[in-house]
């Protein structure tokens, strides 16, 4: 074993909150293995319990306050 961690792969729209269905933004790598995936508004609800418990938390929600780019409408 080399020691290195595995390179953190994005979220993507594909990825759901496991408590609503939603878009998830966070997710929670378990010290014991598995993950947890979290929409911006729960994962706000558990991220400081799953901190305290050890887990790994990648938070993307400050992707929903991005302003997407878009062409205007002349050069589409």
């Amino acid at each position: 074993m080399t020691g290195a961690l595995a390179p953190v792969k994005p979220l993507t729209a594909l990825d759901r909150c496991d408590r609503c269905g939603a878009q998830a933004y966070i997710r929670a790598t378990l010290p014991v293995g598995g993950e947890l995936l979290f929409c911006a508004h729960h994962g706000r609800q558990h991220i400081a319990a799953l901190r305290e418990k050890g887990a790994d938390i990648l938070d993307e929600s400050a992707r929903l306050s991005e302003t997407p780019t878009i062409a205007p409408n002349d050069e589409r």
